[in-house]
């Protein structure tokens, strides 16, 4: 059978997603964990973004989204007064977020795992050393040596070990102050589809309170407490009493988490790959962490499979540092600045919140923008087209543009964005000839490349009019579904040089 094609290193959710990513790619892969089993409690990451169950589902674990809950309402409070509330817009074809405990989706991931041939788990397998030289990576655990052409690490925020041996630093900042995060078991009539979130509440004086539904009558509470905070089973009592009054309930999980703003210095070393907490560490106000991780996977998962199948050259893989430490670096930059607000780090930052939340001003309250893909619109890889509209207003997706992730509109028979995950997908306008297309691309690459055309997908014509598409016009989707090019007047010579672009191919018009 051989050995795997690629190493990773972690078990948890951005780990179990590259794993197969990889495998549908049809490379086989193993997969090493310093636990020695799979520990199923706890919430932890529990609120998982739209593209992120749209690639769950495309890999076999429509669970997720379906199991899932997701609120309708979010409402703030200063104290005891509702500040405001907001609710999501129209739905699509998948629900904008559900919240679900991480031990659920590790389950449902474990089990696409134990499906797929070509992924090997191994448990209770420390890593610790990494050498790499021009043909593979040699990883060291406690028990031998194994070897792989390449290595993604996704082992979470303690690889401080796998970064220091590539010489990856690991910059940033520790907040002080703790969260005490519980998940209980309760009846609480009214909350089963609100997000709640206090500023400064009588039972949390000077800090926040922030209350998640999740399945089966279950609620998420974070409260922020001082430094040095120790939880007791009467203290913990006693903070869910003063929010839920004498309700029966039962107390399903417990911990206490210090927050953290860091980054890699690099997401990539020669063979190996930094994805996730590996990669970087972000507050959870606005659910940036595993749906920042998950798309680390998808990312490394295609441009790993395109230069093992020889689709594209090793140069491919610098991208990924590229588009995703720029990703990093966008969601550690907002969700600082929502830390700022929420956790001021002297008087003059604690009088600006009381002044912004005594009057109300909801446009200057910070209590996490929401996550959301990262738009690829510098990246080497895409073309030039359509200029980018910039950040949408919240819950909003921005306008198609190169970069952006493709929207996902229903279709006869099922969902666009479930076209795009078997390679590059080239979408043509009714002026298009896609049997040319088809020839010339041909030409240029033997990655997988499938050529559609709009009215062939949808004959009413509504699917052009949503996206905006014009007749003449092609565009250039790649497997993790981002546009990598919108081309006016498309002709072959362009679209080729798109395709060459995408896949860090050289190209000259012939």
């Amino acid at each position: 059978m051989g050995g795997p094609a690629v190493i990773v290193v972690g078990a948890g959710p951005v780990g179990q997603t590259a794993a197969l990513l990889l495998a549908r790619w049809g490379l086989r892969v193993l997969v090493l964990d310093r636990r020695p089993a799979r520990d199923l409690e706890g919430s932890r990451s529990i609120c998982q973004q739209r593209d992120v169950l749209d690639l769950w589902a495309s890999l076999g674990v429509p669970q997720v989204a379906e199991e899932g809950l997701t609120w309708t309402t979010a409402r703030t409070y200063y104290r005891d007064r509702e500040l405001f509330s907001w609710s999501f817009g129209a739905q699509g074809p998948l629900p904008p977020f559900v919240n679900i405990s991480q031990a659920r989706t590790e389950e449902l991931l474990d089990a696409a795992i134990a499906a797929e041939p070509l992924i090997e788990v191994r448990w209770d397998r420390e890593v610790t050393g990494l050498e790499q030289d021009g043909e593979g990576v040699t990883v060291r655990c406690g028990d031998g040596l194994t070897r792989a052409p390449y290595v993604l690490v996704c082992a979470g925020a303690r690889a401080h070990g796998v970064r220091q041996a590539l010489g990856v630093t690991f910059d940033g900042h520790s907040f002080d102050d703790q969260f005490l995060i519980c998940d209980i078991r309760a009846d609480l009539p009214g909350w089963e589809q609100e997000r709640r979130f206090y500023f400064d509440p009588a039972w949390n004086p000077g800090r926040q309170v922030l209350i998640h539904p999740c399945p089966g009558s279950t609620y998420r509470i974070d409260w922020q407490v001082p430094p040095g905070y120790l939880a007791t089973s009467d203290d913990i009592s006693r903070k869910i009493r003063q929010i839920i009054g004498n309700r029966p309930y039962e107390l399903v999980w417990q911990s206490v988490y210090r927050f953290h703003s860091r980054i890699a210095s690099r997401m990539r070393v020669g063979r190996v790959l930094l994805a996730g907490d590996a990669a970087h560490l972000v507050a959870p106000f606005g659910a940036r962490g595993l749906n920042s991780g998950v798309p680390d996977a998808e990312n490394a998962a295609w441009k790993l499979a395109a230069v093992l199948r020889g689709w594209a050259p090793e140069e491919l893989l610098e991208t990924y540092h590229d588009e995703r430490h720029a990703a990093a670096r966008e969601n550690l930059e907002v969700t600082t600045a929502t830390m700022r607000f929420l956790v001021p780090a002297d008087e003059a930052g604690r009088a600006h919140q009381r002044d912004v939340l005594e009057r109300g001003a909801i446009e200057e309250i910070d209590s996490g923008r929401f996550a959301e893909p990262y738009w690829y619109v510098d990246s080497p890889l895409t073309t030039p087209g359509r200029p980018f509209a910039g950040r949408p207003p919240r819950g909003q997706s921005p306008a198609p543009a190169p970069g952006v992730i493709l929207p996902d509109c229903p279709i006869p028979g099922g969902r666009l964005r479930e076209m795009c995950r078997g390679g590059f997908l080239l979408l043509l306008g009714e002026m298009c000839d896609s049997g040319l297309f088809a020839q010339i691309l041909g030409k240029v690459t033997t990655a997988p490349l499938a050529i559609r055309e709009l009215a062939e997908i949808d004959g009413t014509g509504a699917l052009a009019e949503t996206l905006g598409a014009a007749p003449d016009e092609a565009w250039l989707v790649r497997p993790d579904a981002h546009i990598a090019a919108m081309i006016p007047r498309a002709g072959t010579e362009e679209v080729a040089a798109a395709v060459s672009r995408a896949l860090r191919l050289a190209y000259s018009e012939s």
